[in-house]
């Protein structure tokens, strides 16, 4: 499995409107059919100039999967965060292969 990671860095004053809107390209991502599922979620760090970091992590089935998002998608989607956004919000993508998963089952007590 590839996680395809998406961390966005925008400026103080943008989050509100940019998570009202990546809730919905969220969707659109998974509406391609090539991912099984994606999380969002918040960087902690603090920020001295009172920017904001996020990170969606979408789960690919495979290399082919992906390489598919990148050739048909990934393009005019980029484009509409560019279009929306411009510099406010700066975006860096890394991937990320699943070596191995562990989950604790039952309580701890």
């Amino acid at each position: 499995m590839i996680i395809y990671n998406v961390t966005c860095n925008m400026e103080a004053g943008v989050e509100e409107e940019w998570l009202e809107w990546i809730r919905e390209h969220i969707a659109q991502v998974l509406g391609t059919g090539l991912f099984m599922d994606a999380r969002l979620t918040r960087v902690l760090v603090q920020e001295n100039d009172g920017s904001s970091t996020f990170s969606i992590q979408y789960k690919a089935r495979d290399r082919e999967a992906l390489d598919i998002y990148y050739d048909r998608y990934a393009p005019a989607l980029r484009q509409q965060s560019m279009d929306k956004f411009g510099e406010r919000v700066l975006a860096f993508r890394t991937e990320l292969e699943l070596i191995d998963e562990y989950r604790v089952h039952g309580s701890l007590n």
